[in-house]
């Protein structure tokens, strides 16, 4: 989450005269994230979260995102609400850019995930799978290996900015990993963004998951692997094998891996790094003037990058056969 689009008392009141929601009581922005602006909306009717579509958001995927929400939800994963409109749409505009109400979760993110965090983590993602299987919406997913090269060649040029020779180390990723990417693994509706921030507990318990705005058709073992680079790492980018092991054991107790995915996890492990490496370098080096935003360092992921690099099998993470 984050800020890019200011909004104005005449904005907010145009907007929320569509809603049943009483008087606005306050609207605060909220600077964590990189990808759309956000707000949190207290009003005589409930407390939410409006969010401004930014930057990588194809406004034609909207109705994806927003649909797919309300069809988890249907089948027992808590997660945020659109909020519809007097008119029955969940979808308005405001300052210009498309805009939607969300429910908002209590909970709160964890800063430093313990084994048993990482291990209820991997058992949601496993339930959000499953319970994707019957949505009948499809999306492609933009960051994946046909994404890459474009990513590359609008940082490139800058990327040696960050530290000398990352450019030649993207490149050469993004070629070696086209080559060797599986292609055959079992996909379907995955989160593609589940970082702590995207993840809340309550009572020692997970609460709830947010923001899906990157969801999208792919393989259930890359959303695995994406997660594993979030969840399993310490500060100083070094792998914790325990964490890695109680995430794995969380998700194959829900949905047990093929013999192919956890053959695969390695590659899958070092593209996921190479993804958010590259999304993190974009907006490093292009951040709006005057924007609410904390850019994500890229660096963390050039480290996680040469771990992978090193990795010759799924036990290296912790898999327990």
């Amino acid at each position: 989450m984050a800020v890019y689009t200011e909004v104005t008392d005449e904005d907010l009141a145009q907007f929320m005269s569509a809603y049943d929601l009483g008087q606005v009581l306050s609207l605060k922005g909220i600077a964590e994230g990189v990808e759309n602006s956000n707000y949190l909306l207290r009003t005589q009717g409930g407390t939410f979260i409006l969010t401004l579509y930014e930057k990588r958001v194809n406004e034609a995927d909207l109705p994806f995102f927003l649909n797919l929400m309300e069809h988890l939800a249907a089948r027992g994963l808590v997660c945020p609400q659109p909020v519809k409109a007097r008119d029955g749409q969940a979808l308005g505009r405001i300052a210009g850019r498309p805009a939607v109400l969300v429910t908002f979760l209590e909970g709160m993110s964890v800063r430093r995930p313990s084994a048993a965090h990482c291990e209820m983590v991997g058992e949601a993602l496993a339930h959000l799978h499953g319970a994707g299987a019957d949505f009948p919406m499809r999306r492609d997913n933009s960051l994946s290996v046909p994404g890459w090269a474009a990513l590359y060649e609008g940082a490139h040029g800058r990327a040696d900015e960050i530290t000398q020779g990352l450019s030649s180390l993207i490149e050469r990723e993004v070629a070696s990993l086209s080559e060797v990417w599986p292609r055959d693994l079992p996909q379907g509706i995955i989160h593609a963004d589940l970082f702590p921030d995207n993840v809340f507990f309550l009572g020692g318990h997970l609460s709830g998951l947010i923001d899906f705005y990157f969801a999208c058709t792919d393989a259930f073992a890359y959303d695995a692997a994406i997660c594993l680079n979030a969840w399993c790492f310490e500060p100083d980018a070094s792998f914790n094998v325990t964490k890695g092991r109680a995430f794995l054991a969380g998700y194959a107790r829900v949905r047990p891996l093929s013999e192919a995915e956890i053959a695969a996890f390695p590659v899958l492990a070092r593209g996921a790094a190479l993804r958010f490496l590259l999304t993190r370098l974009v907006d490093w080096l292009n951040v709006p003037t005057g924007a609410m935003v904390r850019p994500k360092d890229p660096m963390e992921y050039v480290k996680k990058l040469r771990f992978h690099q090193h990795v010759t099998s799924a036990r290296d993470y912790g898999w327990l056969a």
